[in-house]
């Protein structure tokens, strides 16, 4: 008696589920949490300051080109860095200049669109260019520079210590453009 029984359940069973379609599942990716909005303050012997957020760690450019003041400002819960560059102008502002529009232009091929914005604080003498490139493939997708027009110049560039693929990665870099923002709106140059 319980085998004809079981046997009807499972061609039941067997027939209810031939008879649904399979829709493949999207692919995820893992969530991402985001830290408080909390700063503190890069006030050091270099000739210049800024905030910067409490989960990030700074360390000494080690690279073979460093001059100094060179740094990185690590985001060690997003596996980026931030690589800043600083040097001293000596009539040669232009050069400067050109140099970091080129760098922003040699992610074109992998860009969808770059757009600039300016940036203005005349009372603390910092002005610059801050650099949005949009694209999946980009590898930097945030650059920037500031300077006093006169003797100092620093560039800025996020980088990730992945494969690009700022798809996934648009909330990280929209939190990370906010936090640099930030740290561009309360740079000072020293004297």
């Amino acid at each position: 008696m319980k085998f004809p029984f079981a046997f009807f359940a499972v061609v039941l069973f067997l027939t209810c589920a031939c008879g649904s379609d399979y829709t493949p599942k999207p692919r995820g990716y893992f969530r991402i949490d985001l830290p408080q909005h909390q700063y503190r303050s890069f006030d050091t012997t270099y000739p210049y300051s800024f905030e910067y957020p409490v989960y990030a760690t700074i360390v000494p450019d080690n690279s073979k080109m460093t001059e100094p003041y060179w740094i990185n400002v690590r985001y060690s819960p997003f596996n980026a860095t931030l690589h800043l560059s600083y040097k001293v102008i000596r009539g040669n502002l232009p050069e400067y200049l050109e140099d970091a529009r080129t760098l922003v232009n040699k992610h074109i091929p992998k860009a969808n669109s770059i757009t600039q914005r300016e940036f203005n604080d005349p009372e603390h003498r910092v002005f610059g260019l801050v650099y949005e490139i949009r694209g999946s493939d980009a590898a930097s997708a945030y650059q920037f520079y500031v300077t006093d027009s006169l003797t100092k110049f620093l560039r800025g560039a996020l980088y990730f210590n992945l494969i690009p693929n700022n798809d996934s990665l648009a909330p990280v870099i929209g939190f990370l453009k906010g936090e640099i923002d930030h740290m561009i709106t309360t740079f000072r140059w020293k004297k």
